[in-house]
């Protein structure tokens, strides 16, 4: 059995611990926006991650499109000198350890009165180079990210609720109950994953498809199967998907996040013959090379987005078991992705 790397916990004991970390982080995020972390009234914030950090954004852009703020999200290590950040007037870094070499960088290009940050440790060297900062409380967390991956997105949205001006109260309970659910989450769809993992135990591939808020589900997803169980993943946008990338499909894994075009989608590609996995709220049912992990359609965009990004993660566990890979295994360490200094 593989070390598991120093600072971190087991994969599969950061998933056991999701319940109750989320529970805290929650009380964590609330407490902090309650001493007015970050300011409210943007109109144009940007926000900037890399790896996982990258895909959890596509939540909050998607909830401040809810209330007319056209956020954006940008990826760190692809910025230069230039107009990225012009019109933004809060710029987001997000990095759960706060020692992405990326992000640090990209909010060296802004003045800190409009950097702020989202992290899960702190102190780090991004919690002390932004003006605001919101932290998750220095969860443990898995090298290949679990309670990091999933408190970010609850902090992330508690985040944009509060850039937008919504009630404390409100954004607080819309968290209410989440450890419960997730616990309900994974005995309503454990079994069913655990069956197509050993299905899909030989695949040389796997796509992820979802749009939407869901992107941060199937991009954390797909980043999972790769350093998990050494899949080759890529996730892709729904429509964008049927316009030719499907027609690799081949001894490939498939996932299909969401209610609309993808109940087709994932009924195609069973009918050919192809493994798939629903992910859905839909009344679908399963059969035959079709599998289907239910969501509760009854909660709101961003619980829906967590209990998503948990099937995947049980997925990947699950695959990297039939695969006989050990997930601390990591084959890579590349040392010139996080630092210990701050930008000034």
């Amino acid at each position: 059995m593989s070390a598991v790397p120093e600072g971190t916990i087991p994969y599969l004991a950061g998933r056991a611990a999701q319940p109750a970390a989320l529970e805290r982080v929650t009380a964590r995020v609330a407490g902090q926006l309650a001493l007015g972390a970050p300011v409210s009234g943007v109109r144009e914030p940007v926000f900037v991650g890399i790896g996982a950090s990258h895909a959890a954004l596509a939540l909050p852009v998607r909830v401040l499109a809810e209330y007319g703020i056209a956020a954006r999200r940008e990826l760190a290590g692809d910025l230069g000198p230039g107009p990225a950040f012009a019109r933004a007037d809060l710029v987001l870094g997000v990095s759960q350890s706060g020692r992405s070499t990326e992000t640090l960088e990209a909010l060296s290009l802004v003045e800190r009165e409009r950097r702020a940050a989202l992290v899960n440790l702190a102190p780090s060297p991004l919690s002390e180079t932004v003006a605001h900062c919101v932290d998750l409380g220095s969860e443990p967390d898995s090298y290949a990210s679990t309670v990091g991956y999933t408190g970010t997105l609850i902090g992330l949205t508690m985040t944009a609720r509060a850039l937008a001006g919504r009630p404390l109260p409100q954004i607080a309970a819309e968290w209410a109950g989440i450890g419960e659910l997730l616990q309900e989450q994974e005995r309503a769809t454990g079994p069913v994953v655990d069956e197509i993992a050993g299905r899909a135990a030989g695949a040389v591939a796997a796509d992820v498809v979802a749009s939407g808020a869901a992107l941060s589900a199937s991009e954390a997803g797909a980043l999972l199967l790769r350093e998990v169980c050494r899949v080759p993943a890529t996730a892709l946008v729904t429509r964008n998907y049927l316009h030719g990338a499907m027609e690799s499909a081949g001894r490939t894994l498939h996932v299909v996040i969401g209610d609309g075009r993808e109940l087709e989608l994932a009924r195609t590609l069973a009918d050919a013959g192809h493994p798939t996995l629903a992910v859905t709220s839909a009344p679908l049912t399963g059969g035959g090379d079709l599998y289907v992990a239910r969501v509760p359609g009854a909660v709101s965009l961003p619980v829906r987005t967590v209990l998503e990004t948990l099937v995947l993660q049980r997925l990947a566990a699950s695959l990297a078991d039939t695969r006989g890979v050990e997930i601390e295994d990591f084959v890579f360490h590349n040392a010139d992705t996080k630092t210990t200094q701050a930008v000034a």
